[in-house]
């Protein structure tokens, strides 16, 4: 499933085409994704201008001069494709050809761009919320914070960690803890901080709930990574930037160690660390 740096990769894909944009026509091309289509998608959306388009955890969120938000979630094989006025398509960098019988929803914009969400799995989700419907929404109002921004440091993270006897890989993985971290970028954060993913998450913070050194060096470790990854995203270059994840047996990447990177499974996912140098 695709994760922070995936999701914010699209919403700059997006953004240049989607900010400011009247939609003057919207296509469904089945009845469904994971769930239903709101009833009205499309009048509703017909004749909105998107006012801006925001990232939250792995959710996009298009704000509406009607009142109303946009929520949209790729599911496990979601994309967006974007057709420029003078015809060219393209995702991300790369030129996509003829028609798709994947493509569930088609955006049509006053510019002339011509925005598609193509999904072959149909677990992505498209859904239209009041700004009430959006404040008491089931996940969004349970995110922790975003791990890029400024509110987001050792000080909020050895909070969220104080007292859980949990893994700290499996603390990571909440969304009320770190909001958008998924299974890949907790093993590469987790091995950048040099922090074993099976110690408990508690660890991290005094008893009172301040942070240790360690919780310094996660918090930093996590914006680094995932910083790194959404400008590896924008570049198609996602298998060349891990350092553990889908490593198995091969030797640990920090200088000195000597490690080998193995594989063990924690709460139903595949959790990739050195064990000599991750403690």
């Amino acid at each position: 499933m695709p994760e922070l740096p995936e999701v914010e990769a699209v919403r700059r894909l997006l953004e240049p085409h989607f900010s400011n944009a009247l939609i003057t026509r919207v296509e469904l091309r089945r009845a469904d994704l994971r769930a239903p289509f709101p009833t009205g998608f499309e009048s509703r959306l017909t004749g909105a201008t998107v006012v801006s388009l925001l990232r939250r955890a792995k959710y996009l969120l298009a704000t509406l001069s009607s009142g109303e938000t946009l929520v949209m979630h790729l599911g496990m094989s979601g994309s967006f494709r974007v057709e420029g006025a003078a015809g060219v398509r393209a995702e991300g960098d790369r030129e996509v050809l003829g028609a798709d019988p994947h493509d569930h929803v088609v955006f049509h914009l006053h510019s002339g761009d011509v925005v598609t969400f193509n999904d072959p799995r149909r677990f992505g989700l498209m859904d239209l919320l009041s700004e009430a419907e959006l404040t008491a929404h089931p996940v969004l109002s349970k995110l922790g914070r975003e791990p890029l921004s400024n509110e987001f440091d050792a000080v909020a993270l050895a909070r969220a960690c104080q007292g859980k006897k949990i893994p700290l890989k499996v603390a990571l993985l909440d969304q009320r803890v770190a909001a958008g971290i998924g299974n890949i970028y907790a093993c590469e954060a987790l091995h950048v901080a040099r922090l074993s993913p099976f110690r408990q998450a508690r660890t991290i913070a005094t008893p009172a709930g301040a942070p240790r050194e360690t919780a310094h060096r996660l918090a930093r470790a996590i914006k680094q990574v995932l910083t790194r990854a959404i400008e590896a995203e924008t570049r198609n270059a996602r298998s060349s930037r891990f350092r553990v994840y889908d490593r198995t047996g091969q030797p640990c990447p920090r200088r000195g160690c000597g490690g080998t990177i193995r594989q063990r499974i924690q709460a139903g996912r595949s959790t990739f660390y050195c064990p000599r140098c991750q403690r």
